[in-house]
Protein backbone atom coordinates (compact mmCIF):
# COMPACT_ATOMS: atom_id res chain seq x y z
CA UNK A 1 0.00 0.00 0.00
CA UNK A 2 2.85 2.38 0.83
CA UNK A 3 4.60 1.55 -2.44
CA UNK A 4 1.41 2.22 -4.42
CA UNK A 5 0.90 5.60 -2.73
CA UNK A 6 4.50 6.49 -3.39
CA UNK A 7 4.13 5.65 -7.09
CA UNK A 8 0.96 7.69 -7.42
CA UNK A 9 2.61 10.65 -5.74
CA UNK A 10 5.68 10.33 -7.96
CA UNK A 11 3.48 10.07 -11.07
CA UNK A 12 1.60 13.22 -10.14
CA UNK A 13 4.83 15.09 -9.53
CA UNK A 14 6.23 13.99 -12.89
CA UNK A 15 3.11 15.19 -14.78
CA UNK A 16 2.91 18.50 -12.96
CA UNK A 17 4.35 21.45 -14.90
CA UNK A 18 7.45 22.80 -13.14
CA UNK A 19 7.44 26.47 -12.29
CA UNK A 20 9.99 28.48 -14.29
CA UNK A 21 12.99 29.71 -12.36
CA UNK A 22 14.50 33.13 -12.81
CA UNK A 23 18.17 33.20 -13.69
CA UNK A 24 20.59 36.08 -13.94
CA UNK A 25 22.80 36.52 -16.97
CA UNK A 26 26.52 36.86 -16.60
CA UNK A 27 26.76 39.24 -19.52
CA UNK A 28 25.00 40.59 -22.62
CA UNK A 29 23.47 37.88 -24.79
CA UNK A 30 21.62 39.87 -27.42
CA UNK A 31 18.02 38.61 -27.43
CA UNK A 32 16.93 42.06 -26.28
CA UNK A 33 17.13 43.01 -29.95
CA UNK A 34 14.23 40.64 -30.81
CA UNK A 35 11.63 43.46 -30.91
CA UNK A 36 13.87 45.37 -33.29
CA UNK A 37 14.17 42.23 -35.43
CA UNK A 38 10.41 41.83 -35.48
CA UNK A 39 9.95 45.45 -36.43
CA UNK A 40 12.50 45.16 -39.22
CA UNK A 41 10.93 41.96 -40.52
CA UNK A 42 7.41 43.40 -40.37
CA UNK A 43 8.51 46.49 -42.25
CA UNK A 44 10.09 44.32 -44.91
CA UNK A 45 7.09 42.01 -45.29
CA UNK A 46 4.45 44.66 -44.95
CA UNK A 47 1.00 44.24 -43.41
CA UNK A 48 -2.42 43.14 -44.54
CA UNK A 49 -5.54 44.89 -43.35
CA UNK A 50 -8.96 43.95 -44.69
CA UNK A 51 -12.07 46.08 -44.23
CA UNK A 52 -15.67 45.07 -44.87
CA UNK A 53 -18.01 47.99 -45.58
CA UNK A 54 -21.71 47.25 -45.14
CA UNK A 55 -24.49 49.76 -45.75
CA UNK A 56 -27.17 51.03 -48.07
CA UNK A 57 -26.39 52.26 -51.55
CA UNK A 58 -25.37 55.91 -51.64
CA UNK A 59 -24.74 56.18 -47.92
CA UNK A 60 -21.11 57.24 -48.43
CA UNK A 61 -19.01 54.07 -48.04
CA UNK A 62 -16.59 54.82 -50.87
CA UNK A 63 -16.29 58.47 -49.88
CA UNK A 64 -15.41 57.57 -46.30
CA UNK A 65 -12.74 55.06 -47.46
CA UNK A 66 -11.18 57.72 -49.68
CA UNK A 67 -11.24 60.20 -46.79
CA UNK A 68 -9.93 57.68 -44.26
CA UNK A 69 -6.84 56.76 -46.27
CA UNK A 70 -6.45 60.16 -47.93
CA UNK A 71 -6.53 58.73 -51.45
CA UNK A 72 -8.95 57.84 -54.22
CA UNK A 73 -9.81 54.19 -54.68
CA UNK A 74 -10.90 53.14 -58.15
CA UNK A 75 -14.20 51.34 -57.63
CA UNK A 76 -16.84 50.13 -60.07
CA UNK A 77 -20.52 50.72 -59.57
CA UNK A 78 -22.25 47.58 -58.35
CA UNK A 79 -25.19 46.23 -60.30
CA UNK A 80 -28.58 46.29 -58.57
CA UNK A 81 -29.78 43.21 -60.47
CA UNK A 82 -27.55 40.48 -59.05
CA UNK A 83 -28.99 36.98 -58.65
CA UNK A 84 -27.74 36.73 -55.07
CA UNK A 85 -25.77 38.64 -52.45
CA UNK A 86 -22.02 38.33 -52.94
CA UNK A 87 -18.83 40.05 -51.80
CA UNK A 88 -16.67 42.02 -54.21
CA UNK A 89 -13.09 42.32 -52.94
CA UNK A 90 -10.91 45.27 -53.94
CA UNK A 91 -7.21 45.13 -53.03
CA UNK A 92 -4.83 48.12 -52.99
CA UNK A 93 -1.16 48.58 -52.07
CA UNK A 94 -0.53 51.62 -49.88
CA UNK A 95 2.74 52.96 -48.49
CA UNK A 96 3.37 55.47 -45.73
CA UNK A 97 7.01 56.35 -44.96
CA UNK A 98 8.73 52.97 -45.42
CA UNK A 99 5.80 50.82 -44.24
CA UNK A 100 3.75 48.98 -46.85
CA UNK A 101 0.09 48.16 -46.28
CA UNK A 102 -1.94 45.77 -48.46
CA UNK A 103 -5.50 46.98 -48.00
CA UNK A 104 -8.36 44.73 -49.06
CA UNK A 105 -11.90 45.99 -48.94
CA UNK A 106 -13.99 42.81 -48.44
CA UNK A 107 -12.93 39.16 -48.57
CA UNK A 108 -13.42 35.95 -46.53
CA UNK A 109 -11.87 33.22 -44.30
CA UNK A 110 -12.23 30.27 -46.69
CA UNK A 111 -9.17 30.99 -48.85
CA UNK A 112 -6.90 31.32 -45.83
CA UNK A 113 -8.17 28.06 -44.34
CA UNK A 114 -7.61 26.22 -47.62
CA UNK A 115 -4.02 27.48 -47.71
CA UNK A 116 -3.47 26.50 -44.08
CA UNK A 117 -4.71 22.93 -44.63
CA UNK A 118 -2.35 22.28 -47.54
CA UNK A 119 0.53 19.88 -47.02
CA UNK A 120 2.87 22.35 -48.66
CA UNK A 121 1.65 25.71 -47.47
CA UNK A 122 3.30 29.10 -47.68
CA UNK A 123 1.65 31.31 -45.10
CA UNK A 124 4.79 33.39 -44.91
CA UNK A 125 4.12 35.27 -48.14
CA UNK A 126 0.43 34.39 -48.47
CA UNK A 127 -1.94 37.32 -48.79
CA UNK A 128 -4.09 37.27 -45.66
CA UNK A 129 -7.66 37.65 -46.92
CA UNK A 130 -9.40 37.41 -43.55
CA UNK A 131 -11.63 40.37 -42.72
CA UNK A 132 -10.22 42.30 -39.79
CA UNK A 133 -12.95 44.87 -39.26
CA UNK A 134 -16.48 45.55 -40.46
CA UNK A 135 -17.57 49.17 -40.69
CA UNK A 136 -21.35 49.02 -40.49
CA UNK A 137 -22.92 52.21 -41.90
CA UNK A 138 -26.15 53.25 -40.19
CA UNK A 139 -28.60 55.60 -41.87
CA UNK A 140 -29.11 58.79 -39.79
CA UNK A 141 -32.86 58.43 -39.27
CA UNK A 142 -32.82 59.69 -35.70
CA UNK A 143 -35.22 56.99 -34.53
CA UNK A 144 -33.77 53.52 -33.97
CA UNK A 145 -32.06 50.69 -35.83
CA UNK A 146 -33.95 48.92 -38.59
CA UNK A 147 -34.75 45.23 -38.21
CA UNK A 148 -32.52 44.48 -41.19
CA UNK A 149 -29.57 46.19 -39.48
CA UNK A 150 -30.05 44.20 -36.29
CA UNK A 151 -30.36 40.87 -38.13
CA UNK A 152 -27.29 41.59 -40.27
CA UNK A 153 -25.08 42.62 -37.36
CA UNK A 154 -26.25 39.62 -35.34
CA UNK A 155 -25.13 37.33 -38.17
CA UNK A 156 -21.76 39.09 -38.45
CA UNK A 157 -20.74 39.57 -34.82
CA UNK A 158 -19.35 36.02 -34.47
CA UNK A 159 -17.38 36.30 -37.71
CA UNK A 160 -15.82 39.76 -37.71
CA UNK A 161 -15.08 42.78 -35.50
CA UNK A 162 -17.99 45.21 -35.97
CA UNK A 163 -17.61 48.95 -35.52
CA UNK A 164 -20.94 50.74 -36.04
CA UNK A 165 -20.79 54.25 -37.51
CA UNK A 166 -23.48 56.79 -38.28
CA UNK A 167 -23.00 57.98 -41.85
CA UNK A 168 -23.70 61.52 -43.07
CA UNK A 169 -23.83 62.84 -39.52
CA UNK A 170 -24.11 66.41 -40.83
CA UNK A 171 -27.77 65.75 -41.73
CA UNK A 172 -28.86 65.50 -38.10
CA UNK A 173 -28.61 67.98 -35.22
CA UNK A 174 -26.27 67.44 -32.24
CA UNK A 175 -29.10 66.88 -29.76
CA UNK A 176 -30.81 64.36 -32.06
CA UNK A 177 -27.45 62.72 -32.73
CA UNK A 178 -26.79 62.20 -29.03
CA UNK A 179 -30.22 60.62 -28.52
CA UNK A 180 -29.76 58.50 -31.63
CA UNK A 181 -26.48 57.07 -30.31
CA UNK A 182 -28.14 56.10 -27.03
CA UNK A 183 -30.99 54.36 -28.91
CA UNK A 184 -28.54 52.47 -31.13
CA UNK A 185 -26.49 51.16 -28.21
CA UNK A 186 -29.68 50.21 -26.38
CA UNK A 187 -30.94 48.25 -29.38
CA UNK A 188 -27.61 46.46 -29.76
CA UNK A 189 -27.50 45.43 -26.09
CA UNK A 190 -31.15 44.34 -25.98
CA UNK A 191 -30.73 42.18 -29.09
CA UNK A 192 -27.44 40.64 -27.97
CA UNK A 193 -25.30 42.08 -30.77
CA UNK A 194 -21.60 41.99 -29.84
CA UNK A 195 -19.69 44.91 -31.33
CA UNK A 196 -15.95 45.46 -31.13
CA UNK A 197 -14.81 47.08 -27.89
CA UNK A 198 -11.44 48.82 -27.89
CA UNK A 199 -9.13 46.91 -25.50
CA UNK A 200 -8.38 48.38 -22.08
CA UNK A 201 -5.94 45.73 -20.80
CA UNK A 202 -2.92 47.55 -22.23
CA UNK A 203 -1.94 50.39 -19.94
CA UNK A 204 -0.53 52.41 -22.81
CA UNK A 205 -3.91 52.74 -24.54
CA UNK A 206 -6.34 51.77 -21.77
CA UNK A 207 -7.41 55.31 -20.94
CA UNK A 208 -7.98 56.54 -24.49
CA UNK A 209 -9.75 53.32 -25.49
CA UNK A 210 -12.08 53.53 -22.48
CA UNK A 211 -13.01 57.07 -23.48
CA UNK A 212 -13.55 56.07 -27.13
CA UNK A 213 -15.77 53.13 -26.19
CA UNK A 214 -18.17 55.68 -24.70
CA UNK A 215 -18.36 57.53 -28.04
CA UNK A 216 -19.59 54.50 -30.02
CA UNK A 217 -21.14 54.55 -32.55
CA UNK A 218 -18.98 57.14 -34.29
CA UNK A 219 -20.83 59.85 -36.23
CA UNK A 220 -18.73 60.60 -39.30
CA UNK A 221 -18.68 62.83 -42.34
CA UNK A 222 -16.59 62.02 -45.42
CA UNK A 223 -15.28 64.37 -48.08
CA UNK A 224 -12.25 64.58 -50.37
CA UNK A 225 -12.91 68.18 -51.39
CA UNK A 226 -10.77 70.93 -49.92
CA UNK A 227 -12.44 74.14 -48.75
CA UNK A 228 -10.61 77.26 -47.63
CA UNK A 229 -11.37 78.06 -44.01
CA UNK A 230 -9.52 81.08 -42.72
CA UNK A 231 -5.99 80.92 -44.11
CA UNK A 232 -5.76 77.16 -44.76
CA UNK A 233 -7.38 74.48 -46.90
CA UNK A 234 -9.21 71.73 -45.05
CA UNK A 235 -11.27 68.74 -46.15
CA UNK A 236 -14.86 69.75 -45.64
CA UNK A 237 -18.34 69.88 -47.08
CA UNK A 238 -19.62 73.27 -48.23
CA UNK A 239 -23.26 74.14 -47.54
CA UNK A 240 -25.20 77.39 -47.97
CA UNK A 241 -25.43 77.72 -44.21
CA UNK A 242 -21.76 76.98 -43.53
CA UNK A 243 -18.90 74.49 -43.72
CA UNK A 244 -18.65 71.05 -42.05
CA UNK A 245 -15.00 70.20 -41.47
CA UNK A 246 -14.17 66.49 -41.65
CA UNK A 247 -11.24 66.64 -39.22
CA UNK A 248 -12.89 69.00 -36.73
CA UNK A 249 -13.90 66.96 -33.68
CA UNK A 250 -16.58 69.52 -32.86
CA UNK A 251 -18.28 68.74 -36.17
CA UNK A 252 -18.00 64.92 -36.36
CA UNK A 253 -16.17 61.84 -35.02
CA UNK A 254 -14.04 61.19 -38.10
CA UNK A 255 -10.75 61.84 -36.27
CA UNK A 256 -11.79 59.49 -33.44
CA UNK A 257 -12.57 56.73 -35.95
CA UNK A 258 -9.25 57.19 -37.73
CA UNK A 259 -7.29 57.18 -34.47
CA UNK A 260 -8.97 54.05 -33.12
CA UNK A 261 -9.05 52.14 -36.38
CA UNK A 262 -5.62 52.85 -37.83
CA UNK A 263 -3.28 54.56 -35.41
CA UNK A 264 -4.07 52.76 -32.12
CA UNK A 265 -5.91 49.46 -32.56
CA UNK A 266 -5.10 48.14 -36.04
CA UNK A 267 -2.85 45.36 -34.65
CA UNK A 268 -5.43 44.43 -32.02
CA UNK A 269 -8.05 44.09 -34.74
CA UNK A 270 -5.73 41.77 -36.65
CA UNK A 271 -5.02 39.75 -33.51
CA UNK A 272 -8.70 39.50 -32.55
CA UNK A 273 -9.50 38.28 -36.05
CA UNK A 274 -6.87 35.54 -35.86
CA UNK A 275 -7.31 34.39 -32.27
CA UNK A 276 -11.08 34.70 -31.94
CA UNK A 277 -13.05 34.83 -35.17
CA UNK A 278 -10.80 32.76 -37.39
CA UNK A 279 -10.21 30.12 -34.70
CA UNK A 280 -13.98 29.79 -34.21
CA UNK A 281 -14.47 29.45 -37.96
CA UNK A 282 -11.60 26.95 -38.24
CA UNK A 283 -12.89 24.83 -35.36
CA UNK A 284 -16.41 24.65 -36.84
CA UNK A 285 -15.10 23.69 -40.27
CA UNK A 286 -12.82 20.98 -38.88
CA UNK A 287 -15.63 19.58 -36.76
CA UNK A 288 -17.80 19.43 -39.87
CA UNK A 289 -15.00 17.44 -41.51
CA UNK A 290 -14.99 15.00 -38.57
CA UNK A 291 -11.90 16.19 -36.70
CA UNK A 292 -12.07 16.72 -32.96
CA UNK A 293 -9.74 17.20 -30.02
CA UNK A 294 -9.10 14.37 -27.56
CA UNK A 295 -10.27 14.71 -23.98
CA UNK A 296 -8.17 13.77 -20.97
CA UNK A 297 -9.92 10.40 -20.53
CA UNK A 298 -10.02 9.44 -24.22
CA UNK A 299 -7.37 8.03 -26.50
CA UNK A 300 -4.96 10.39 -28.24
CA UNK A 301 -6.27 11.93 -31.41
CA UNK A 302 -5.34 9.92 -34.50
CA UNK A 303 -5.50 11.58 -37.89
CA UNK A 304 -5.33 8.21 -39.65
CA UNK A 305 -8.31 6.83 -37.73
CA UNK A 306 -10.30 9.98 -38.37
CA UNK A 307 -9.45 9.77 -42.05
CA UNK A 308 -10.51 6.13 -42.27
CA UNK A 309 -13.73 6.81 -40.39
CA UNK A 310 -14.56 9.75 -42.64
CA UNK A 311 -13.65 7.69 -45.70
CA UNK A 312 -16.00 4.87 -44.65
CA UNK A 313 -18.71 7.38 -43.86
CA UNK A 314 -18.20 9.03 -47.22
CA UNK A 315 -18.29 5.71 -49.09
CA UNK A 316 -21.44 4.59 -47.28
CA UNK A 317 -23.07 7.93 -47.99
CA UNK A 318 -21.98 7.69 -51.61
CA UNK A 319 -23.40 4.16 -51.87
CA UNK A 320 -26.66 5.30 -50.31
CA UNK A 321 -26.93 8.17 -52.76
CA UNK A 322 -26.12 5.85 -55.66
CA UNK A 323 -28.89 3.51 -54.55
CA UNK A 324 -31.28 6.43 -54.24
CA UNK A 325 -30.30 7.66 -57.70
CA UNK A 326 -30.72 4.14 -59.16
CA UNK A 327 -34.14 3.74 -57.56
CA UNK A 328 -35.09 7.20 -58.73
CA UNK A 329 -33.96 6.30 -62.24
CA UNK A 330 -35.98 3.07 -62.23
CA UNK A 331 -39.07 4.91 -61.03
CA UNK A 332 -38.54 7.56 -63.65
CA UNK A 333 -38.23 4.90 -66.37
CA UNK A 334 -41.45 3.23 -65.20
CA UNK A 335 -43.28 6.53 -65.18
CA UNK A 336 -41.97 7.27 -68.67
CA UNK A 337 -43.07 3.84 -69.92
CA UNK A 338 -46.56 4.37 -68.54
CA UNK A 339 -46.73 7.77 -70.18
CA UNK A 340 -45.55 6.33 -73.50
CA UNK A 341 -48.12 3.52 -73.33
CA UNK A 342 -50.86 6.03 -72.62
CA UNK A 343 -49.70 8.16 -75.55
CA UNK A 344 -49.60 5.04 -77.76
CA UNK A 345 -53.16 4.12 -76.78
CA UNK A 346 -54.35 7.63 -77.53
CA UNK A 347 -52.60 7.60 -80.90
CA UNK A 348 -54.11 4.20 -81.75
CA UNK A 349 -57.61 5.44 -80.90
CA UNK A 350 -57.05 8.52 -82.97
CA UNK A 351 -55.80 6.40 -85.88
CA UNK A 352 -58.86 4.14 -85.74
CA UNK A 353 -61.14 7.16 -85.69
CA UNK A 354 -59.40 8.69 -88.70
CA UNK A 355 -59.56 5.32 -90.46
CA UNK A 356 -63.33 5.12 -89.96
CA UNK A 357 -63.75 8.69 -91.14
CA UNK A 358 -61.64 7.92 -94.22
CA UNK A 359 -63.72 4.83 -95.08
CA UNK A 360 -66.93 6.81 -94.71
CA UNK A 361 -65.61 9.54 -96.97
CA UNK A 362 -64.43 6.94 -99.48
CA UNK A 363 -67.92 5.36 -99.55
CA UNK A 364 -69.52 8.73 -100.17
CA UNK A 365 -67.07 9.47 -102.98
CA UNK A 366 -67.85 6.10 -104.63
CA UNK A 367 -71.57 6.84 -104.47
CA UNK A 368 -71.02 10.25 -105.99
CA UNK A 369 -68.88 8.66 -108.74
CA UNK A 370 -71.60 6.10 -109.59
CA UNK A 371 -74.26 8.79 -109.69
CA UNK A 372 -72.07 10.89 -111.97
CA UNK A 373 -71.46 7.91 -114.30
CA UNK A 374 -75.20 7.22 -114.49
CA UNK A 375 -75.91 10.88 -115.29
CA UNK A 376 -73.15 10.81 -117.92
CA UNK A 377 -74.57 7.66 -119.57
CA UNK A 378 -78.09 9.12 -119.55
CA UNK A 379 -76.79 12.28 -121.10
CA UNK A 380 -74.96 10.37 -123.81
CA UNK A 381 -78.13 8.41 -124.63
CA UNK A 382 -80.20 11.57 -124.86
CA UNK A 383 -77.51 13.17 -126.96
CA UNK A 384 -77.46 10.21 -129.40
CA UNK A 385 -81.24 10.27 -129.67
CA UNK A 386 -81.25 13.97 -130.37
CA UNK A 387 -78.55 13.62 -132.99
CA UNK A 388 -80.53 10.81 -134.72
CA UNK A 389 -83.70 12.91 -134.74
CA UNK A 390 -81.78 15.89 -136.05
CA UNK A 391 -80.29 13.79 -138.86
CA UNK A 392 -83.74 12.49 -139.85
CA UNK A 393 -85.12 16.01 -139.83
CA UNK A 394 -82.36 17.26 -142.08
CA UNK A 395 -82.87 14.31 -144.49
CA UNK A 396 -86.61 14.91 -144.63
CA UNK A 397 -86.15 18.57 -145.28
CA UNK A 398 -83.78 17.92 -148.18
CA UNK A 399 -86.45 15.66 -149.96
CA UNK A 400 -89.30 18.20 -149.74
CA UNK A 401 -88.27 20.56 -152.69
CA UNK A 402 -88.27 17.65 -155.20
CA UNK A 403 -91.65 16.52 -154.16
CA UNK A 404 -92.91 20.08 -154.39
CA UNK A 405 -91.87 20.43 -158.03
CA UNK A 406 -93.66 17.24 -158.98
CA UNK A 407 -96.79 18.37 -157.19
CA UNK A 408 -96.75 21.72 -158.97
CA UNK A 409 -96.76 20.11 -162.40
CA UNK A 410 -99.66 17.83 -161.56
CA UNK A 411 -101.79 20.41 -159.74
CA UNK A 412 -104.24 22.60 -161.47
CA UNK A 413 -104.21 26.34 -161.73
CA UNK A 414 -106.72 26.72 -158.81
CA UNK A 415 -104.58 24.86 -156.42
CA UNK A 416 -101.35 26.65 -157.55
CA UNK A 417 -101.83 29.64 -155.24
CA UNK A 418 -102.29 27.50 -152.18
CA UNK A 419 -99.30 25.39 -153.31
CA UNK A 420 -97.18 28.51 -153.58
CA UNK A 421 -98.05 29.64 -150.04
CA UNK A 422 -97.30 26.21 -148.69
CA UNK A 423 -94.06 26.12 -150.66
CA UNK A 424 -92.95 29.46 -149.25
CA UNK A 425 -93.67 28.24 -145.73
CA UNK A 426 -91.69 25.06 -146.38
CA UNK A 427 -88.75 27.07 -147.64
CA UNK A 428 -88.77 29.16 -144.53
CA UNK A 429 -88.89 26.05 -142.31
CA UNK A 430 -86.11 24.43 -144.26
CA UNK A 431 -83.98 27.51 -143.91
CA UNK A 432 -84.55 27.56 -140.19
CA UNK A 433 -83.65 23.85 -139.97
CA UNK A 434 -80.39 24.28 -141.85
CA UNK A 435 -79.12 27.31 -139.95
CA UNK A 436 -76.56 26.53 -137.20
CA UNK A 437 -77.56 26.55 -133.54
CA UNK A 438 -76.06 29.28 -131.39
CA UNK A 439 -76.41 27.59 -127.99
CA UNK A 440 -73.81 27.98 -125.18
CA UNK A 441 -74.54 24.66 -123.40
CA UNK A 442 -75.84 21.21 -124.18
CA UNK A 443 -79.26 21.51 -122.53
CA UNK A 444 -80.48 24.53 -124.57
CA UNK A 445 -79.06 22.80 -127.64
CA UNK A 446 -81.11 19.69 -126.95
CA UNK A 447 -84.23 21.79 -126.44
CA UNK A 448 -83.63 23.67 -129.70
CA UNK A 449 -83.05 20.42 -131.59
CA UNK A 450 -86.17 18.86 -130.10
CA UNK A 451 -88.28 21.87 -131.19
CA UNK A 452 -86.88 21.79 -134.71
CA UNK A 453 -87.47 18.05 -135.04
CA UNK A 454 -90.99 18.39 -133.71
CA UNK A 455 -91.80 21.29 -136.08
CA UNK A 456 -90.25 19.45 -138.99
CA UNK A 457 -92.23 16.28 -138.27
CA UNK A 458 -95.50 18.20 -138.00
CA UNK A 459 -94.73 20.06 -141.19
CA UNK A 460 -93.93 16.78 -142.97
CA UNK A 461 -97.18 15.28 -141.86
CA UNK A 462 -98.99 18.33 -143.20
CA UNK A 463 -97.25 18.16 -146.50
CA UNK A 464 -97.85 14.48 -146.92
Amino acid sequence: MLWRAHCISLFSLQNAEPEPRSLSLGGHVGFDSLPDQLVSKSVTQGFSFNILCVGETGIGKSTLMNTLFNTTFETEEASHHEECVRLRPQTYDLQESNVQLKLTIVDAFENYLQEELKIRRSLFDYHDTRIHVCLYFITPTGHSLKSLDLVTMKKLDSKVNIIPIIAKADTISKSELHKFKIKIMGDLVSNGVQIYQFPTDDEAVAEINAVMNAHLPFAVVGSTEEVKVGNKLVRARQYPWGVVQVENENHCDFVKLREMLIRVNMEDLREQTHSRHYELYRRCKLEEMGFQDSDGDSQPFSLQETYEAKRKEFLSELQRKEEEMRQMFVNKVKETELELKEKERELHEKFEHLKRVHQEEKRKVEEKRRELEEETNAFNRRKAAVEALQTQALHATSQQPLRKDKDKKKSDIGVQQSGMSLSSSKVMMTKASVEPLNCSSWWPAIQCCSCLVRDATSAKGTLY
